[in-house]
């Protein structure tokens, strides 16, 4: 179906909703070509898309049709109509419409259905899937996307976001749905059962069983903002509960969907730390805590030397990782099948850090589904899961959750800052001893926008330039090119060839001299390309320079293709 005969389906509609049909009555020839070209595709983050009218955009049918096509997957499996589906939502525009729009159509299919009363955060719903034995699971959010985005995650039994080869299975039930408007969403609604409290004190009695060492002196005070988002139901609670104390932004404790006590919802950029930073300096906070609008995602910022530092998710994680381990190796509970997981573009220093203390590394895609698929592997005895992460700001400490969880994080962040504060030493100075100790690493990201139909197309013609072309760069050397779209790595020192063992995925991974690398990868989520590097230098002005300049000879590459 071409987009106009789309666009002449949804205008002969009479019961279009009426926002929508005035939306689509004041479109342009161009806007109707971006909103009904395409359909909205899963990507590393399920369903996302700027709300409005179009096949291209997140709207109630579009909602409607993914959840049927879901319920009709599901249907598949044992029991699956009594199990039945956990439902939740963040504080986005239309959010709640979308979680309800969700359960009555599984509900008309027959599912019983767990709809949380209110916000709740992404890790909360992947615990409420095993919780209540479900057979998967649904949340409503666009992550930290701008305002006039929303989205859709969709869970499995295990509360893993689904990976490709049962996505896959999902997209073709929805692609058997040609009709938008005819979908049943009427009946059933008895079996929808709205859920909150109960879940939220079994999820977080869960979330403090990662607590290593409970009596730790916690004599420093902490700022803490949602972003307006689901962190506020009861982050602030936990860390009150543990004997911290912190304070949160009072501003951005509201769930406002328009994000208008904040510049950015997304705590990767350092504007969205503004006014959380302010009040740091007014109560005199050694650390400020950030999570983004679902909560799955932790930031950060450390006083050091009368300035607040921001950390990525890489340094993060290494700062996590390196406590976790050396308390537990302390304790005795480190396990000897341990395991920790990671992407193809995260930093190797929580590499190098796991295996100094002997555990088993593996690194998958990029996506939590996939390190939630190594937890559930887990299970069948291969080892014991110990922790997971990604560059963008997400970890998992215990498996209870299948999902990025900035609750755990915030948490074992927070106990971290405690042990190190005993010493006399702030987490800037803690990352600094990881440093000494195993080298210093540097890593930077790249996002190029490129939006709409002719984005597309450059980012397409980018990808198959470095696919079809060797190329080189002055200051380093390329040794070996992992093309996972093709399954290829392509040894060039010893000119040899291998299939990759990962899922087929459009990214590109350069591996360069001295343990230095880059990828390139078109976001799953968002119009834009992301190129992602790492180095490692022999101190931190070293590593800082050689990181500078692999972004210029690489994006001097990228720029010259038209």
């Amino acid at each position: 179906m071409s987009y106009l005969e789309k666009v002449n389906l949804w205008k002969s509609y009479e019961n279009l909703d009426s926002n929508l049909k005035k939306e689509l009555e004041s479109m342009d020839a161009k806007a109707l070509e971006e909103a009904f070209t395409n359909d909205l595709e899963f990507g590393t983050g399920g369903l996302r898309g700027i709300l409005g009218v179009g096949t291209n955009r997140m709207n109630v049918y579009i909602v409607a049709k993914a959840t049927l096509g879901f319920g009709r997957y599901l249907k598949n499996f044992p029991n699956a109509l009594k199990r039945g589906v956990a439902i939740s939502h963040d504080n986005r525009h239309q959010s709640k419409e979308f979680a309800r729009m969700s359960a009555e159509v599984l509900s008309t299919l027959g599912f019983h259905v767990y709809l949380f009363e209110d916000l709740r955060p992404t890790p909360e719903l992947s615990f409420a899937v095993r919780h209540f034995g479900c057979v998967g699971g649904i949340m409503i959010t666009a992550s930290h996307n701008p305002k006039e985005y929303n989205g859709y995650k969709i869970y499995d039994e295990t509360g893993c976001q689904l990976v490709p080869a049962e996505a896959d299975k999902v997209i073709a039930e929805i692609n058997k749905i040609t009709d938008y408007f005819a979908i049943d969403h009427s009946k059933g609604h008895e079996n929808i059962q709205y859920i909150g409290k109960e879940v939220d004190e079994e999820y977080i009695k869960e979330v403090k069983k990662i607590i290593l060492r409970p009596n730790l002196k916690k004599n420093f005070k902490m700022v803490y903002t949602p972003l307006h988002g689901t962190g506020q139901v009861f982050a602030v609670d936990v860390l009150r509960s543990c004997g911290y104390d912190v304070t949160p932004v009072a501003c951005q404790m509201t769930p406002d969907p328009n994000f208008s006590g904040v510049k950015t919802s997304n705590p990767e950029n350092k504007e969205a730390y503004d006014e959380a930073i302010d009040l740091a300096k007014q109560i005199g906070a050694s650390v400020v805590l950030a999570t983004d609008p679902d909560a799955d995602r932790l930031g950060i910022a450390v006083l050091h030397n009368g300035e607040y530092h921001l950390f990525t998710g890489n340094q993060t994680a290494s700062i996590v990782l390196e406590y976790i381990l050396k308390t537990r190796k302390e304790l005795g509970t480190l396990p000897k099948d341990g395991y920790v997981f990671t992407t193809n573009v995260s930093s190797s220093l929580p590499v190098v850090i796991a295996k100094s203390y002997g555990m088993n590394v593996e690194i998958t895609l990029t996506g939590f589904k996939f390190i939630g698929e190594k937890a559930r592997e887990m299970e069948n005895g291969k080892g014991t899961y110990v922790f997971g992460f990604e560059e963008s700001y997400g970890c998992l400490i215990s498996d209870c959750v299948r999902d990025k969880d900035s609750i755990q994080a915030i948490l074992m962040l927070s106990e971290a800052a405690a042990y190190y504060f005993e010493k006399g030493m702030d987490l800037y100075d803690a990352l600094e001893e990881i440093y000494a100790k195993y080298g210093y690493f540097q890593e930077g990201i790249t996002n190029i926008g490129l939006s709409g139909l002719e984005g597309s197309k450059k980012i397409q013609r980018i990808m198959d330039y470095f696919r079809n072309n060797e190329i080189n760069l002055p200051s380093f050397n390329i040794l070996v090119k992992d093309d996972v779209k093709l399954g290829i790595k392509k040894d060039f020192a010893n000119k040899t060839e291998e299939k990759i063992l990962l899922p087929k995925s459009n990214v590109i991974k350069y591996y360069l001299n001295d343990n230095m690398w880059f990828v390139l990868r078109p976001s799953g989520t968002e119009p834009k390309l992301k190129v992602y590097y790492g180095v490692k230098g022999k101190s931190e002005s070293d590593a800082k320079e050689l990181l500078e300049k692999l972004k210029a000879e690489v994006l001097k590459i990228v720029n010259e293709i038209e």
